[in-house]
């Protein structure tokens, strides 16, 4: 069965105007039917605008970068009332920080700096990290803020204050920003910006994987050139961004202050400034191994010089990807926490893997479209490395999140918890999308569906080039006379270029129409796109778990706090307790009232009352308060006798809330005495 293809009309200039002949411009028109890169621009538009759309609504739910780094406790307590002005003020944090000039102010009500400005102290003890400022001499009464901003080890800024009062509390006219450290539109900026870098790190990784791992000759292929290169501009744009982003990120949260240089100099000497540029280096080397891959290899014939240089590439490639990888395992989840020193290359791994599967995939959605020569081996090949690097992502996952959850009701009580399940769950749906694309992979043949489609083909395609021929051959002529002095020997092999691009375009283009009618490629196809969608939203909740504090911290941060800031009691505090001297009429019970029973002034009413349950005076009475947990006290109170049986104290100063022992010594001779105790929970 054979196909005749229509003649074509002459247009003005002598050449052919039908679709697939060269314009009077001296081009070839676009081949009629269904474009041929139609399809692709519609897939990457379709995957931007949904990558878009996930970002915009994560980034709109995450608000203020979460605080990674969490304040467990303070001395004095957020809300305690001292008797008399302590000599310093410290901060207890879940894991280290770094800290600089101003990184913990102290303001007294008039907003004044109360403490000496200079660099907090380091009173880090083991594993407790603890931060301190001395306070000026001779402070009055009243309430005084403390106002802090660090950055955690996994860089990102955090920061918070509260109030404690000396002697009584009192009106301040302090007034912080309303807006936490790290949001704002320069955290939107910097947001965007991680997660453009994820996307330019799988890529540049896995597109230059999967041609030299799985497709040798798509390095001749310009749309897989196309890719890999722009993944490496696209992390080295969002790179620079970072860089230069980080002091505001950190600090100000205007962007004029990116490009403050004593600002850029102190993001350098920090440990993700130090990533960042670390990244810049590595991708100066990334850029290198591009040029060979698609330069030098793609030229090379002979199979055992392109098999020593593939293997060269494969190691130079894997030491640089696995180097990007680690700038992000530095200095961010990896780097802090348990077990660091295992975390920061099983991180690097998953990053890798990540890169290999997701990168991949996008670099199959690319050759499926815009390269129709696209062999049946090399999907299959890819398929092989999806798989191992899905197991890869499986064992690496399963370490990450036990290590940054923890605990079962950190999974579903955090937010880092809900977001892992998010995550869980749409690796499953990947999985389940890619179990049909493994099995269309597995039908697939690189043999022509049709005979007669082919034959049909190459006669369409056998006219047009002979009138082509002649059109061109028509045109040399015309216009070797319309030229003075210019012969058709000077003309003709400009034509003869124009041919051959027009017979490349015409040989692809049945190509590509052969392999469209592939049942099992267009249902490869369309698998693999519904694969990528699923893989952007992917990587859009991957990067918001890397700016989400982890369940494990957030919970020790909750417990901490909790136990910090006990609940106010519901009213006074009432002690009972019975005692015996061992002497004559030594028998008796003491009675205790601590009003209001709160953290600064309270009230302190002592009863005492012998066997015979009347008022009994004794020769001496002591009371002393203890808090064992944070090492304070014995404060000693002095109570005055009231009345027959009836002490009195006022204005006892209680410096913060917690379990409290009262210790009561009571004489009632000159050689019978006993001290008694009761811990009491003191709001």
């Amino acid at each position: 069965m054979t196909a005749t293809a229509p003649r074509p009309r002459p247009s003005r200039t002598g050449q052919p105007s039908r679709t697939g002949r060269p314009s009077p411009a001296g081009r070839p028109s676009p081949i009629r039917g269904r474009s041929p890169i139609r399809g692709p621009f519609a897939a990457v538009a379709l995957l931007a605008a949904l990558f878009s759309l996930v970002s915009g609504l994560l980034l709109a739910g995450a608000g203020p970068a979460a605080a990674h780094a969490a304040l467990t406790g303070s001395d004095p307590q957020d809300g305690a009332v001292v008797a008399t002005a302590p000599e310093e003020v410290t901060l207890t944090f879940s894991e280290a920080i770094a800290v600089g000039d101003g990184s913990i102010r102290v303001l007294d009500p008039s907003s004044k700096r109360a403490d000496t400005g200079v660099e907090p102290k380091d009173l880090s003890d083991g594993s407790t990290v603890r931060y301190g400022v001395e306070l000026l001499p001779g402070l009055p009464d009243g309430t005084y803020t403390v106002a802090w901003q660090a950055i955690s080890a996994d860089s990102h800024p955090i920061s918070g204050a509260f109030t404690f009062s000396i002697g009584a509390p009192s009106e301040t006219t302090v007034a912080l920003p309303s807006e936490e450290v790290g949001g704002g539109a320069v955290g939107t900026v910097y947001g965007i910006a991680r997660y453009i870098a994820y996307a330019g790190f799988i890529l540049l990784v896995g597109g230059a994987a999967f041609v030299l791992g799985c497709w040798p000759r798509g390095a001749t292929a310009r749309p897989m050139q196309r890719l890999v290169v722009r993944g490496w501009i696209t992390l080295t744009a969002a790179t620079l961004a970072m860089l230069l982003l980080r002091n505001p990120y950190t600090g100000s949260g205007k962007f004029a202050d990116a490009f403050d240089l004593d600002g850029l100099q102190a993001v350098l000497d920090t440990k993700p400034g130090a990533a960042l540029v670390s990244r810049l280096l590595l991708l100066g080397a990334a850029a290198l191994f591009i040029a060979v891959l698609f330069g030098t290899y793609a030229r090379r014939e002979d199979a055992v010089e392109k098999r020593d240089l593939t293997f060269g590439l494969a190691v130079g490639g894997g030491v640089v990807a696995a180097g990007i990888a680690a700038t992000w395992a530095m200095s961010e989840h990896a780097s802090t926490g348990i077990q660091a020193g295992i975390a920061m290359p099983v991180d690097v791994l998953h990053l890798l893997a990540v890169a290999a599967w997701l990168g991949g995939l996008v670099s199959l959605l690319v050759a499926l479209y815009r390269t129709p020569d696209i062999g049946s081996e090399a999907v299959r090949r890819f398929s092989r490395v999806a798989f191992g690097s899905v197991l890869v992502l499986a064992a690496t996952g399963i370490y990450q999140s036990w290590r940054q959850v923890g605990s079962w009701s950190a999974l579903t009580g955090t937010r880092y918890g809900q977001l892992l399940i998010v995550k869980v769950a749409l690796i499953a749906l990947l999985l389940a999308v890619a179990w049909f694309s493994r099995r269309w992979t597995g039908r697939l043949t690189d043999a022509p569906v049709s005979v007669g489609a082919s034959e049909a083909s190459v006669a369409s395609e056998a006219s047009a080039s002979s009138v082509t021929s002649q059109a061109s051959g028509a045109s040399v002529a015309s216009e070797g006379a319309a030229e003075p002095g210019e012969t058709a020997d000077d003309v003709a092999p400009e034509r003869a270029a124009q041919l051959a691009r027009q017979r490349a375009a015409l040989t692809a283009t049945k190509k590509k129409r052969i392999r469209d009618a592939d049942a099992e490629r267009s249902g490869l196809r369309r698998s693999v796109l519904a694969e990528a969608a699923i893989a952007v939203v992917l990587l859009a909740v991957t990067t918001l778990l890397t700016s989400t504090e982890p369940g494990r911290t957030e919970e020790e941060a909750k417990g901490a706090s909790a136990a910090a800031t006990a609940p106010a009691a519901s009213g006074p505090v009432n002690l009972s307790m019975p005692f015996d001297t061992g002497g004559q009429n030594g028998k008796g019970t003491v009675r205790i009232d601590i009003d209001p029973g709160r953290s600064g002034a309270n009230e302190l009413h002592v009863w005492i009352d012998g066997s015979d349950g009347k008022p009994m005076d004794v020769p001496e009475l002591k009371v002393a308060l203890t808090l064992e947990a944070q090492e304070i006290g014995p404060l000693p109170v002095a109570p005055d006798r009231l009345a027959e049986g009836h002490w009195s104290a006022s204005n006892v100063q209680i410096p913060m809330t917690g379990e409290w022992k009262v210790d009561v010594t009571v004489r009632t001779s000159d050689i019978d005495q006993v001290t008694i105790d009761k811990t009491v929970k003191i709001g």
